[in-house]
């Protein structure tokens, strides 16, 4: 391998199984940069778990699914947080730290199901289903947020619908997450037609192509895949509880359902398992880079901002969810 400085050549350690030495003296400088620049102002990483190595292993310091990453965001006492991850996770950061300076290295960093929304849907779902609660998934604005009683993720769904005592809750923007849900519980739950680009690309025949290809592969699918595709799996559950799973199961060969990064990280972890790596990839994840992370230090961009009038509601709506 090509000589890089201290300590960029210890952190290579860390994930030499999923980056190519060869690829590495690339991202040296950007690192440096970045470890620098988190002691120089007080800044803390949190990096979702789609990210790529370089940022989930290199300079992040919380990682995890977007439940962790709110949990853990609420209770860091850093002075400047950077959101390496998409903008509805960097305004959920805001709202737990009012006080605080968030960065989000890509304005453009978005999401289908963030965008599949908007805050005049939710009042109109609410005047077709008066005194029905709403239950919105962290994947949406802080706008709908603040149209909402309550938010959930992925992997505290079904608690948060159980925990209102109620025989029907709107659940929204994901279709899918909903129906996953719904089978799961003796509440009904009335959905949105929203979608994630990445999990509603999987489909049985991938599964029925997975097994036939890799004889004793174990399927883990994220609940945002369409239904069909989570009932021929071995296991569904949020990237946290995926995660969990292999470190628990230790499958000798898995697959992950869910964006493409994630088998990488978890990889790092588990040098004994066989990762077979369907790539279905989040454009909107991977416009986050170190090169933007670095500059949203030096530069103090892409500050996020949001309306008392809104955050008031909608920090109310995702701390319901963290009292859970």
């Amino acid at each position: 391998m090509l000589d890089v400085p201290m300590p960029a050549r210890t952190l290579y350690d860390r994930v030499k199984r999923v980056i190519p030495s060869i690829e590495w003296p690339v991202f040296v400088d950007d690192i440096e940069a970045i470890l620098a620049l988190k002691r120089q102002r007080n800044a803390v990483i949190l990096a979702h778990n789609y990210q790529t190595p370089e940022i989930f292993h290199c300079v992040a310091d919380i990682v995890g699914d977007s439940l962790a990453l709110a949990r853990k965001a609420a209770d860091t006492r850093a002075d400047v947080i950077v959101l390496a991850g998409v903008h509805f996770m960097a305004e959920t950061a805001k709202l737990l730290n009012p006080d605080k300076t968030v960065l989000i290295p890509d304005l453009e960093a978005g999401c289908s199901l963030a965008e599949s929304i908007s805050p005049a849907d939710v009042r109109l779902m609410r005047r077709h289903y008066p005194d029905v609660p709403v239950v919105t998934y962290v994947n949406t604005s802080a706008a709908v947020k603040a149209e909402s009683d309550i938010c959930c993720t992925s992997g505290n769904a079904k608690a948060v619908v159980e925990s209102l005592g109620v025989s029907r809750v709107m659940m929204l923007p994901d279709e899918y997450l909903a129906r996953n849900i719904a089978a799961e519980t003796d509440v009904e739950i009335i959905a949105w037609k929203g979608h994630c680009e990445v999990h509603e690309r999987f489909t049985p025949a991938d599964i029925r192509d997975l097994r036939e290809n890799n004889p004793g592969v174990v399927v883990l699918a994220h609940p945002e895949c369409p239904p069909e595709v989570v009932a021929l799996a071995d296991f569904s559950g949020s990237t946290a509880a995926m995660s969990d799973y292999v470190g628990r199961e230790k499958p000798g060969r898995v697959v992950l359902l869910t964006e493409c990064s994630m088998s990488d990280n978890v990889a790092v972890a588990h040098p004994e398992v066989d990762f077979v790596r369907p790539c279905n990839l989040c454009p909107h994840m991977k416009r986050i880079t170190l090169a933007n992370i670095r500059s949203a230090l030096e530069e103090n961009r892409h500050e996020v901002t949001i309306e008392p009038a809104l955050a008031e509601p909608a920090r109310r709506a995702v701390e319901r969810m963290l009292a859970i």
